[in-house]
């Protein structure tokens, strides 16, 4: 006799009250997946959580919206063995790609189904990934830059430059503002500043470009 397939446990996280209901009534009407509790981000949030002892953390992006939170990352710490699937409220690279560096296993977007997102719970829960059609190519561009960037510069410690102020020049070089590059790396946009202005002083540049341009190797001669 076969043995029945484990109910999956999902915990529910989000802002939104009519959103949280919405969901658990969704995925309440599948067999196959149990709504264990649903609650919006609070002090008290990590312990309802580790109480319910949930499979899955399903999350909306409002998790991610403030950069000084990193609420994703301090509850798979605190909770090993805890997979995340995240839905995107819309079509946004800097906020996938934080959900992706916070370690999350799926992330839907908001237009999907009932079906796509029973579905992407299950699918995470077997241990894959889930990811939109949309969102591949800014993923696989993504790791493309991070692999070859940094031979473009030379960083380390011939210029005095720490590991944070390397990946700064290089996130400067695409053209990211302060607060781009605070939403990539979940840091709040002042701490951002002041990065750069170490990284200027340290440098001795007069500006963002000049330090771009300082930290790149020089030109071959004849």
């Amino acid at each position: 006799m076969a043995m029945e397939a484990e109910v999956i446990r999902v915990f529910i996280l989000a802002e939104n009250r009519l959103l949280r209901e919405a969901l658990a009534l969704l995925l309440g009407k599948r067999n196959s997946i149990q709504v264990v509790g649903a609650c919006a981000l609070s002090p008290q949030m990590l312990k309802q959580v580790a109480e319910a002892s949930p499979h899955i953390l399903l999350s909306d992006s409002s998790v991610l919206a403030t950069p000084d939170l990193q609420v994703v990352a301090e509850i798979r710490a605190a909770i090993p063995g805890l997979k995340v699937v995240t839905i995107g409220m819309e079509d946004d690279r800097n906020i996938f790609l934080r959900a992706v560096r916070d370690g999350i296993s799926g992330y839907v977007l908001q237009d999907a189904s009932a079906m796509e997102l029973a579905a992407a719970v299950h699918t995470v829960s077997e241990g894959k990934a889930v990811c939109p059609p949309s969102l591949c190519r800014v993923l696989f561009d993504f790791v493309a830059e991070s692999r070859v960037q940094p031979a473009r510069f030379r960083l380390g410690q011939e210029l005095g430059l720490t590991r944070r102020e390397q990946q700064l020049v290089q996130m400067i070089d695409r053209g990211l503002t302060n607060k781009e590059i605070a939403t990539e790396l979940n840091l709040s946009e002042q701490t951002v500043k002041n990065h750069v202005h170490r990284m200027l002083r340290k440098l001795g540049a007069s500006d963002r470009l000049a330090a771009v341009n300082l930290c790149r190797p020089p030109r071959p001669t004849a």
